[in-house]
């Protein structure tokens, strides 16, 4: 077959969204997302849950260049993001992308290597990439968020929990609810502020509460629903809930003019006279 002419097919295939099809234009295929060269089932597989992801593909062909034996194809994709990809929850929203194909053909077949820039699609999704180390010989790393609400004062309860999950989808779901979960306590009198962060397979979440009293505000609805997906729907391999009372509390802040230390909540100033706000904020 001319390259042409299976780089336009397997274009068909994935506008109509069809992962048999798209199986059956190449004899293999790769982009950034397959691990490798697939073919038959395994490509099928891996092109029914692209489509899952991104539905109603448009591809626009700009450019082709080559001949009966090798092409490459410049295209733009626009698409709407419905499941979770790398991690990044499902936005609702249209994603556009640029890549190119590049078409070859010998003994074997048909081959189709795709490129495209995963930083871009991601930023279109709304989405600013971090690069932390996997992990090193002591250590795992990860990433962190803080939801402050403005209210100041001193924590008189911390509330921390942690999630296990198993995959990149796993971890979409548990963000979305750790959404709610949030939303429904920034409305609550008492809740504080929240920081969450990622670690490996876990999510954690440390919320401060003003006294023990509040942490009735945790059991909203969100909360509920959430603690219902992992008991009954499956969701996570293990869950941790805690909650811990600050034995001592020392809050310091350096004087922005001279540089001295000062003690906040002691009514003390240094000696240009400045005085540390006396709020504690998670």
């Amino acid at each position: 077959m001319d390259v042409r002419k299976a780089a336009e097919a397997l274009l068909d295939a994935w506008r109509a969204g069809d992962p048999e099809a798209v199986a059956a234009s190449v004899d293999t295929f790769e982009d950034p997302d397959s691990g490798g060269p697939l073919a038959g089932a395994a490509l099928a597989e891996h092109a029914a849950r692209t489509a899952a992801r991104f539905r109603n593909a448009r591809f626009t062909v700009e450019r082709v260049t080559g001949d009966a034996d090798a092409a490459a194809v410049s295209w733009t994709l626009v698409a709407d993001h419905r499941e979770s990809y790398l991690g990044m929850p499902a936005t609702g929203g249209t994603a556009t992308v640029h890549g190119t194909d590049l078409v070859t053909r010998d003994a074997h077949g048909v081959h189709v290597r795709r490129s495209f820039d995963r930083l871009a699609l991601a930023e279109a999704l709304g989405y600013t990439a971090r690069f932390v180390p996997g992990a090193d010989e002591a250590r795992e790393f990860g990433v962190s968020a803080r939801a402050a609400t403005g209210r100041t004062g001193r924590p008189g309860a911390l509330v921390l929990t942690w999630l296990e999950i198993r995959d990149d989808a796993e971890a979409a779901d548990v963000d979305l609810l750790s959404v709610e979960i949030v939303k429904s306590l920034r409305s609550s009198k008492g809740f504080l502020g929240v920081t969450t962060f990622d670690v490996g397979a876990r999510k954690f979440t440390l919320s401060a509460f003003d006294r023990p009293e509040s942490l009735r505000a945790v059991h909203a609805r969100p909360h509920q629903r959430a603690m219902r997906r992992f008991f009954k729907g499956g969701l996570c391999t293990r869950v941790h809930t805690s909650v811990w009372y600050p034995a001592t509390i020392r809050d310091y802040a350096r004087c922005p003019a001279c540089g001295t230390v000062v003690a906040a909540g002691k009514d003390a100033a240094c000696a240009c006279g400045w005085t540390p706000e006396d709020a504690s904020t998670l």
